[in-house]
């Protein structure tokens, strides 16, 4: 691809994927990243540095400034209701954000951006695969993160409106190598491995490939339709499947103690009420909205991927093989004796 491309969030698990992937096909990178922020994800990596907040307007404007294609990945991700500061922070930076970088292509004439979806922004209906012209019901029981991705669409769509060439690529639950944060599903493999994830609930989600994201959202700037959505996955696991296949990699035994649904929903819904009053906005492993998540044992259809951008997933185990080694190299886990 002529040009520089500019990567937002390429510090998070997608973007760094994303990055390498690009550099590897000899690309010209850019990063916008976030000042006084680890951005150990990118060391050592052949690409120009730019620090802007998605918040500030102008600054944005000067990061895509003499780009040519841009991926919109950087999000704040979150599994928390939170207080109305958590709330605010998060529509600014998903909501606002987005409108920034949209804004700011318009301006410098971009040739075209792949803006990251999520799986949370369409529409579920219980006992179906969700796909790309399911409506999103705003009246469900919405995490604030879902609600704002929702509402970062809809800025695509009034943006490919006004005439700008772009493209959503939306994304499930994210497992593979290059995971620096770690994330959610990063941190249980770390756990697992050392024989430290003691208890789980039973449930389900659709999970995509770190290298499989990556990839989708080059198909998207490729061969994407402007104005269209694309979802992107590897494949649905249920909990205990996921688990099995960390026990496959690793060599450690299951947890033995698989906890009930409710149960784990009534504690986490009560220390929302207690202990994370004084603490509301700070990361846990298991909230109210998790818990659900995994409940609703959401499963998504990436066909339309495939016939349009000739989207092939890898499979699952391939992932977890990928992140457990990459851990590995990084010093993350040390490997079972």
């Amino acid at each position: 691809m002529d040009g520089i491309t500019l990567v937002t969030g390429a510090t998070g698990h997608l973007g760094a994927n994303l990055v390498r992937q690009l550099l590897k096909e000899g690309g010209q990178v850019r990063v916008m990243m976030r000042a006084h922020r680890d951005n150990g994800a990118l060391d050592g990596l052949d690409v120009e540095r730019v620090y802007a907040d998605l918040r500030d307007s102008d600054a944005v404007a000067a990061a895509v400034k003499g780009a040519s294609h841009i991926y919109h990945c950087a999000a704040l991700v979150s599994t928390l209701a939170g207080n109305s500061a958590h709330k605010r922070e998060i529509f600014d930076t998903n909501v606002l954000g987005t409108r920034h970088i949209l804004a700011a292509a318009e301006r410098h004439n971009i040739d075209k951006l792949v803006v990251s979806g999520s799986l949370s922004a369409t529409g579920y209906e219980p006992g179906r695969s969700s796909h790309e012209d399911m409506p999103f019901y705003p009246f469900d029981r919405h995490l604030p993160y879902g609600f704002t991705k929702h509402l970062t669409e809809h800025e695509c769509l009034k943006a490919h409106a006004n005439g700008l060439n772009v493209v959503v690529a939306a994304s499930c639950a994210i497992i593979g190598p290059h995971d620096y944060v770690p994330s959610r599903m990063g941190r249980v493999l770390i756990d697992f491995a050392h024989g430290a994830l003691r208890a789980y609930i039973p449930g389900g989600f659709e999970f995509v490939s770190s290298q499989d994201i990556a990839a989708g959202h080059i198909l998207a700037m490729r061969h994407g339709r402007s104005g269209q959505k694309y979802i992107f996955s590897t494949a649905y696991a249920s909990v205990d499947d996921l688990l099995a296949l960390f026990q496959q990699v690793t060599g450690r035994p299951l947890p033995w103690l698989r906890l009930s649904p409710l149960l784990m929903g009534a504690l986490a819904a009560v220390a929302d009420k207690t202990w994370y009053q004084a603490f509301p906005n700070q990361p846990r492993r298991f909230t109210p909205g998790a818990v659900r998540l995994l409940q609703m044992r959401r499963q998504a259809s990436h066909d339309k991927a495939k016939k349009e951008l000739g989207y092939q997933p890898t499979p699952l185990l391939q992932a977890v093989q990928e992140a457990y080694d990459d851990f590995v190299a990084r010093g993350l886990i040390v490997p079972a004796k």
